[in-house]
């Protein structure tokens, strides 16, 4: 009698891999695959394609048109044919990817590993650009907010959507559940860009959930950026949560200043991959 098959696990005839990708997303209409336009999975596809047959490459998050990935993890599915070892296997790749597009990094993964349903965590970064000047070094990569923003009132109103609500009030043309758990929301100075801004006038929102709303993380970022402009007081926001009403909320900002940055797996023994 045959063992059962694991959930998730890839087709007979096919390994499972895991990678980690970057990519810049001013040219890509997202990751997920279209009719018609440039996407980061079929970007992927296309450069595997000389190599071995495969499934189509699975995200653990799928980004909207403009959205940067600093660090997207994912599964994919290739025909055991495939022999490469994994760091030829990323020489490979790379070769055939463009400027904007590069895989970090490449493993053979459990079968049952599932880039998107065995993912425990995702976390995004949005930049701003707080101060009177734009800087042409950040164009397309952070938001320029020219007016001075209150940050601990940001911080402030930032804390009561931390824990699980319904986070209907931040979302766009959702029709699945809205109910989400927000483990961390913080702003602060950008870390690895404080050489470039000493002044600290490049800030950072980190948002870590499991997982998101359509356009939630930049809604959140609209709302908490009509506080730090004084125009909403911080107790408001919780309000506007509770209310449900994306009317309350505010506007979604641009995407150019979002980045995925990075998925959370359970701990896994490296001897059970295949």
């Amino acid at each position: 009698m045959s063992e059962p098959r694991l959930p998730y696990a890839p087709p007979p005839g096919f390994r499972r891999w895991q990678l980690e990708v970057q990519w810049d997303g001013a040219h890509f209409l997202g990751w997920q695959a279209q009719a018609e336009g440039r996407t980061v999975q079929d970007t992927l596809f296309a450069a595997l394609g000389p190599l071995a047959a495969s499934a189509r490459p699975v995200a653990a998050g799928r980004t909207d048109a403009g959205v940067h990935a600093e660090c997207m993890s994912l599964h994919w599915d290739m025909a055991e044919t495939m022999t490469l070892p994994a760091s030829q296997l990323q020489r490979a790749l790379n070769a055939r990817l463009p400027h904007d597009l590069a895989v970090l990094g490449c493993r053979p993964a459990p079968p049952d590993f599932h880039a998107r349903y065995s993912c425990l965590e995702r976390a995004y970064v949005y930049r701003l650009l707080n101060r009177p000047v734009r800087s042409p070094l950040l164009d397309g990569r952070a938001l320029h907010v020219p007016q001075p923003l209150d940050v601990a009132a940001m911080q402030q109103a930032a804390l009561s959507l931390l824990g699980e609500h319904d986070f209907a009030a931040f979302a766009t043309r959702e029709e699945r559940q809205t109910r989400r758990r927000v483990h961390r929301l913080e702003l602060h100075p950008a870390g690895d860009l404080l050489e470039l801004h000493p002044a600290g006038d490049l800030l950072e929102l980190h948002i870590a959930g499991e997982s998101f709303l359509r356009h939630m993380v930049r809604g959140v970022v609209g709302t908490l950026l009509l506080v730090g402009r004084g125009a909403l007081d911080p107790a408001a926001v919780a309000g506007i949560l509770a209310s449900g009403d994306r009317r309350q909320a505010g506007p979604n900002v641009p995407p150019h200043g979002l980045y995925f940055a990075g998925a959370r797996y359970p701990v896994t023994d490296p001897a059970a991959a295949p």
